[in-house]
């Protein structure tokens, strides 16, 4: 079940919200994990019993490591978690790579990957630690840490909200009106970028991804790569919306996971602003234990590419994953040395083209993870103005003239702009706010709902990860 569906939308949520507040306040965490199981089970109901699996370890996990403070039962809790992961979501991709390297020739082990895998072991992993560190007591109550590990609104695709985030919400939060009806417009906001945007500009990088080699140009390979950059942003940043949406309708209040990140001048900048709940992970469960910037600079440089690898990894079980990876730390460890302090001396306009040029491209390694070889080889000599590729074509100018305007919003959107100039002006017309904020609500219901009726095209990129 995806939250841009029909089903979602008229059936499950009003019926979790109805149930939720009939219920006495202590029951309300049992009607989130029950609903949550089903919202999970929709789709894939073995895999019910993996996620239930790992409340229950990592449950008796956590009072395990308040009673004792042991290394080595944190060890094994890290252990068991990451071999979870590893083998739903790495033993095709080990598999294959043992092929490739020794030239056997062994059947590979496809599994099917859990969805939001990584999402819910990532949380699961910064509780046991947390527990360990100290920073958070361990839960009681196995209804409330089971509510906390498959929350739906967060459950399949982020953000990753760490358990001493919510650790008195879940205990003993108020839901209020005021909370509830901006979670109402959150989530419209998310359903839009979701359905009206990311869709509509998906469908672009698709036509280019698919289109005839001879139609394949330098500037048809930047179209594309540009609308998979608007795609990825309005896709995830959407999901993310829609989850820190409905959490305020229950009475949650999940950090932030995008900042504006297409307004960055530099590279860092970019990944302060982009999934930062991804970034704020790393950081304090690996960046931090590995030393940090604590132990000079090399060591520091060395930490920084340690975490990019991984961060690749955790994207997908894909060598262009690691490749995306390895072109980001690179890129952080050139700033971190010397570029950032040049890029300080440059006019604003010029850091923000070189940072976007260097996103852009990002996306392109990115997006061509389920792209076959042959055709990614192709693709990425486009790029760097390579090969027997013109510099256009009537197809280039044929997707560029029938989609300008709605790039043109996405780049408005993007940029934070209208969302500042809206915010500027109804802070002084509360009644304008209001009336405003039911029409705006309505109409993103209306045209979502119109627009998934009336098209099957609707993924969720983040979900296989």
């Amino acid at each position: 079940m995806v939250f841009s569906s029909l089903i979602f939308l008229y059936i499950f949520l009003p019926a979790v919200l109805l149930l939720y507040y009939l219920m006495p306040r202590k029951g309300r965490n049992a009607v989130l994990l029950l609903f949550s199981l089903i919202f999970y089970a929709w789709g894939e109901p073995v895999f019910v019993l993996g996620i239930l699996a790992s409340v229950i370890i990592n449950y008796f996990y956590g009072i395990a490591l308040q009673k004792h403070k042991s290394r080595l039962l944190l060890v094994t809790n890290i252990a068991v978690n990451l071999g979870y992961l590893g083998v739903f979501k790495y033993t095709g991709f080990v598999m294959g790579t043992f092929n490739s390297l020794f030239g056997t020739d062994a059947q590979i082990i496809k599994l099917a990957l859990p969805i939001g895998i990584s999402f819910y072991t990532f949380q699961a992993l910064s509780y046991t630690i947390d527990v360990y560190r100290g920073k958070v007591s361990a839960g009681k109550n196995i209804i409330d840490f089971g509510a906390y590990i498959t929350m739906f609104p967060q459950l399949i695709a982020g953000p990753i909200v760490r358990y001493k985030t919510i650790e008195h919400e879940l205990r003993t939060r108020r839901e209020t009106l005021e909370d509830f009806t901006s979670g109402i417009v959150r989530f419209a906001s998310g359903l839009g970028k979701k359905v009206l945007l990311a869709n509509s500009i998906g469908q672009i990088w698709d036509a280019v991804l698919e289109g005839a080699e001879s139609d394949l140009t330098t500037s048809t390979v930047w179209l594309g790569m540009l609308c998979f950059t608007f795609q990825i942003y309005f896709d995830f940043s959407g999901y993310s919306d829609m989850a820190i949406g409905l959490g305020k309708m229950f009475g949650f209040h999940f950090d932030e996971n995008f900042d504006r990140p297409y307004t960055s001048r530099s590279v860092t900048e970019f990944w302060r602003r982009w999934h930062i709940s991804l970034s704020t992970w790393f950081k304090e469960y690996v960046y931090i234990p590995l030393g940090g910037n604590k132990k000079g600079l090399l060591r520091q440089l060395r930490n920084i590419f340690i975490v990019w690898m991984l961060t690749g990894l955790w994207h997908g079980a894909a060598w262009s994953f690691v490749l995306w990876g390895v072109y980001y730390g690179i890129l952080l460890i050139i700033e971190k040395v010397f570029l950032l302090k040049l890029l300080k001396k440059i006019p604003g306009i010029i850091t923000w083209f070189y940072t976007m040029i260097i996103v852009i491209i990002g996306w392109g390694i990115f997006g061509l993870a389920d792209v076959a070889p042959e055709s990614a080889g192709g693709f990425v000599r486009g790029i760097f103005f390579m090969g027997d590729y013109g510099v256009y074509s009537s197809h280039t100018l044929y997707l560029l003239s029938g989609n300008i305007l709605l790039l043109i919003v996405a780049a408005l959107i993007s940029s934070g702009l209208i969302t500042k100039a809206v915010k500027k002006y109804i802070t002084k017309h509360e009644t304008i706010y209001a009336v405003g904020s039911m029409v705006y609500v309505g109409a993103i219901m209306f045209m979502s709902t119109v627009c998934i009726v009336a098209d099957t095209y609707n993924p969720f990129l983040y979900f296989r990860f």
